[in-house]
């Protein structure tokens, strides 16, 4: 692209509330965008990129204390997703990935509001509590899992959203993008499945999450609870295998 094709914008993030604690950066523009076109645009889910790789370690640990380092940064994104909610325009893709992140998010939110605590389930109602405003509605986790995410008819969305909690798949230390959502849904579901402290699997005997139990019907749209399996196992699963759950761990995932 030749030089007059282009304008370069240099936004003073450090003073704009939904950028709070990141660096000055360069926004690259068509020569005739305006910044309040550039506003309008599908929302960036960057700066939760960047929180998540500055505090969630490569295994799923997450750094409470250093999110609460950055918690006007992580509100300021959650402000963020308010002004920028998903229009009927958007693809499935870009729906998912916008409320994948807004899930976790909230979650992370939800326990610094409660910081220290030793497990989720410490607080009361956490998935029922209405803490969140996007958009002229207020929002529970509740809601966002089992009215939103669910009704969108993927079933590897368990392995993405996180309770914040041991036996939960691992928070991923990157955000979700619409580009990269199948790719990076595979990687969550194949990651889980291949844990050994979640799900135990050999050809005909399986010890599995109870996220497999308590939303068996999710991973049976077209097919067995096996046929889901076998998609995403390095192991060929008979579907004859003896099936048992393991004890959830509730345990804050730090």
């Amino acid at each position: 692209m030749k030089i007059s094709n282009i304008l370069i914008i240099i936004l003073p993030l450090m003073g704009n509330p939904i950028f709070q604690g990141s660096l000055d950066k360069e926004i690259v523009l068509p020569r005739n965008a305006t910044i309040n076109q550039y506003n309008q645009t599908k929302p960036s889910h960057e700066l939760w990129d960047k929180l998540l790789k500055e505090h969630v370690s490569n295994s799923g640990h997450v750094d409470y204390k250093g999110f609460l380092s950055n918690k006007k940064a992580l509100k300021g994104y959650i402000s963020y997703l308010n002004d920028n909610l998903p229009k009927t325009s958007w693809t499935k893709q870009e729906k998912l990935a916008f409320w994948i992140n807004a899930y976790n998010a909230m979650t992370i939110d939800l326990i610094l509001r409660h910081y220290p605590v030793k497990s989720i389930k410490d607080i009361k109602d956490p998935w029922k509590q209405k803490l969140w405003k996007l958009g002229d509605k207020r929002y529970n986790l509740d809601e966002i899992e089992h009215q939103i995410l669910r009704k969108m008819e993927e079933p590897r969305i368990h392995f993405a959203i996180v309770c914040a909690s041991y036996s939960c798949p691992k928070l991923q230390n990157e955000a979700f993008t619409a580009s990269t959502l199948d790719a990076q849904l595979t990687n969550a579901t194949k990651e889980f499945l291949s844990d050994p402290e979640r799900n135990s699997i050999s050809e005909n005997h399986l010890e599995l999450s109870k996220i497999f139990q308590w939303f068996a019907n999710d991973f049976k749209q077209t097919g067995s609870l096996i046929d889901f399996l076998n998609q995403y196992s390095e192991i060929s699963i008979s579907e004859k295998a003896k099936i048992k759950y393991k004890d959830y761990n509730w345990a804050l995932n730090e």
